[in-house]
């Protein structure tokens, strides 16, 4: 017998300010049975002043398994639930991820709305010209952790999206600057479209000490935005030609791959791939056990 399920709205939810709910969403949790959320004791004031009149049920970080398990039992009713977070859009950075696994791995319909993301937002205001960005998230909250998670990414062209509490923003500001250099652009947006809104672009260098400077710069929810790595084009080349070789691309054609994205020399390009080529026989052949080699010579020798 196939179950014919009800539909799973994942609704964002205004970052601070609550002329920010769009009208879809407005509707949609108006019209469904069942309100997923966070914490419902935030929600249930936003839910009143849109005039939604659905249940609220608790889906959190500590009880999400569970809570999917509820979701797809009432969808399996026939009745619609929404998916909301305590601010923005439900899997970034907050629960709801898992609920909606659960929802596709049933066959359930899941439907998103488009609305607040507070990494989406500070980016469209830092002013950064890169083409690509990668959202990290929150880093991890010990400092040698959050620098080997650091390190990984440091030599990304790209620029970075980060989360951050109020009280690791100091350590996280001088880790970051240690690991991603100091001279590169930071965008530290705080507390979006809420009243103390603050917005500062300044170097990644200084930050720590702007925040330390103002007890109330470091309260509220942060989101900072990184410029990208400054990368050569031989850099870049010299990255996508062991990138290339890695994946036994022959060195023809990973050289003039490398060159057309980096736009470095091909022909220096071939020159180093031979090499790289090279100095990896040269280590594949010190590893081979004593007599290994002759042991092949004699296997493979001819016989008369």
């Amino acid at each position: 017998m196939t179950i014919e399920y009800a539909p799973l709205y994942v609704v964002p939810t205004p970052l601070g300010n609550l002329a920010d709910i769009s009208e879809r969403a407005r509707d949609a949790l108006r019209a469904v049975f069942w309100v997923a959320a966070e914490d419902t004791r935030h929600s249930a004031p936003l839910l009143r002043h849109i005039g939604a009149k659905a249940r609220l049920l608790p889906a959190h970080a500590h009880n999400e398994n569970a809570a999917a398990q509820r979701v797809l039992a009432i969808l399996a009713r026939g009745e619609s639930v929404a998916l909301i977070s305590d601010a923005g859009t439900p899997g970034i950075s907050d629960p709801g991820a898992r609920i909606v696994a659960h929802a596709h791995a049933a066959g359930a319909r899941v439907i998103p709305l488009p609305g607040p993301c507070a990494a989406v937002t500070a980016l469209s205001a830092a002013g950064f010209s890169e083409a690509q960005w990668l959202f990290f998230g929150f880093l991890p909250a010990r400092s040698g952790q959050r620098r080997a998670a650091l390190k990984t990414i440091a030599a990304l062209p790209c620029a970075l999206a980060f989360y951050e509490a109020p009280h690791r923003i100091l350590e996280s500001l001088t880790d970051m600057a240690e690991e991603l250099g100091e001279t590169r652009a930071l965008l530290i947006a705080r507390e979006i479209s809420k009243q103390f809104e603050t917005l500062q672009r300044l170097l990644l260098g200084e930050a720590a000490a702007w925040i330390a400077a103002d007890p109330m710069r470091q309260k509220g929810e942060f989101t900072l935005i990184v410029s990208g790595a400054t990368v050569s084009p031989a850099d870049e080349g010299e990255r996508l030609l062991r990138l290339f070789l890695a994946e036994n691309l022959p060195i023809k054609q990973a050289s003039k791959l490398a060159a057309t994205l980096s736009g470095h020399s091909k022909n220096a390009l071939y020159a180093q791939a031979l090499e790289i080529r090279r100095q990896r026989t040269e280590q594949r052949t010190e590893k081979l056990p004593a007599g290994y080699e002759s042991k092949l010579l004699r296997r493979f020798a001819p016989r008369f």
